[in-house]
C-alpha cells in the first residue's frame, strides 16, 4: 500500500485526489495539506471532497506531511512547488508533480532535487490527453510542414495559467514530430496586423469560462482538409487517478530522475 500525502488538498484538484483516493484500495492518503492562509485548514478532507468525514483535517504541517508519506502529490500553486521538493528531497520522498506554470526558477529546482529523488512531473495526469501526446506527435511527423497547426484549449475562469501546460506540451509534442524547436515557432493569440501566417507556425490560444473542467483541440489543416484531435475532460477525476497510479508508480521503486506519465503507463 502506498502512503500519500497531498500537497493543494483545499483546491478542486486536492478534492478530486481525495475522492479518488477512497476508491483504490492500493492507496493509503496520510495527510492533505494546504498553505496557512487557507480558510479550510481544520476541517475534514473528506467531508471537503463530498465523501463524509475520513479522519483526517486539512493542515499547513507541510514537514509532517512528508515525514508520514511515501509520495507526495503537489497540486498547489507553482510558488509553492520548490518549499514541497526541497522537504521531499532532505527525506528522500518521491513527488508526483500536477502543478503547472512554473517558471524558469522553480523548474530548475525540481530538475535538481531529480538528482536525489525520482519525480513524475507531467501537465496533464490522464490516460486519454498522454495517448493525445503521442498520436499529435504522429501527426506532426507525418503531416510535416505543409499543414498549419493551431492549439485550442479552455478551462474554467478561475485557472491562473495560461495557456495551459497540457497545450503547451501538445505544442512541444508537434514540434518534435516536424522537428522543429518549439519556441522558435509558437505564437500565441494574434492581434492587429500581422500579416501572413508564415509557414510551420504552431498557434496556441487559451479560452477561460465558467466551469470548463478542461478541453484540447490540435487543428492540423492545408488546402483541401483539415484534421482535428480532440479530448474533452468531463470530471477531474481523470486527472486525479492518473496523479494517484503514478504515485504508486513511484512507490514501487525508480531510480532518482525525472519521469513523466509517458513512463508511467508505458507509452515510450
Amino acid at each position: 500500500m502506498t502512503k500519500v500525502a497531498i500537497v493543494g488538498a483545499a483546491g478542486r484538484m486536492g478534492q478530486a485526489l481525495v475522492r479518488c483516493a477512497k476508491l483504490m484500495p492500493e492507496i493509503q492518503l496520510v495527510a492533505a495539506v494546504d498553505q496557512a492562509s487557507c480558510p479550510l485548514c481544520g476541517k475534514d478532507a473528506g467531508t471537503l471532497a463530498g465523501i463524509g468525514e475520513i479522519g483526517l483535517a486539512i493542515t499547513h504541517d507541510l514537514p509532517a506531511a512528508v515525514k508520514a508519506a511515501d509520495v507526495l502529490i503537489d497540486f498547489s500553486f507553482h510558488e509553492n512547488v520548490p518549499v514541497t521538493i526541497k522537504l521531499a528531497s532532505e527525506h528522500k520522498k518521491a513527488v508526483v508533480i500536477g502543478t503547472t506554470g512554473l517558471n524558469p526558477d522553480e523548474r530548475a529546482a525540481v530538475e535538481l532535487a531529480a538528482k536525489s529523488i525520482a519525480i513524475v512531473s507531467a501537465p496533464n495526469m490522464s490516460l486519454g490527453v498522454n495517448l493525445l501526446f503521442a498520436l499529435v506527435e504522429q501527426a506532426g511527423k507525418v503531416l510535416g510542414l505543409d499543414y498549419d497547426v493551431e492549439i485550442t484549449e479552455a478551462h474554467h475562469k478561475f485557472k491562473k495559467d495560461a495557456p495551459s501546460g497540457t497545450a503547451l506540451r501538445l505544442g512541444e509534442k508537434v514540434a518534435q514530430g516536424r522537428k522543429q524547436n518549439f519556441r522558435d515557432v509558437a505564437i500565441y493569440g494574434r492581434e492587429g496586423l500581422g500579416g501572413e501566417r508564415p509557414r510551420g507556425q504552431i498557434g496556441i490560444h487559451a479560452l477561460r469560462a465558467a466551469d470548463i473542467i478542461g478541453d484540447h483541440t490540435v487543428l492540423f489543416a492545408t488546402e483541401g482538409e483539415r484534421v482535428e484531435i480532440s479530448h474533452r475532460a468531463s470530471s477531474r477525476d481523470a486527472f486525479a487517478k492518473g496523479a494517484l497510479h503514478a504515485s504508486a508508480w513511484l512507490a514501487a521503486g525508480h531510480k532518482p530522475g525525472m519521469y513523466d506519465m509517458q513512463d508511467v503507463l508505458g507509452l515510450r
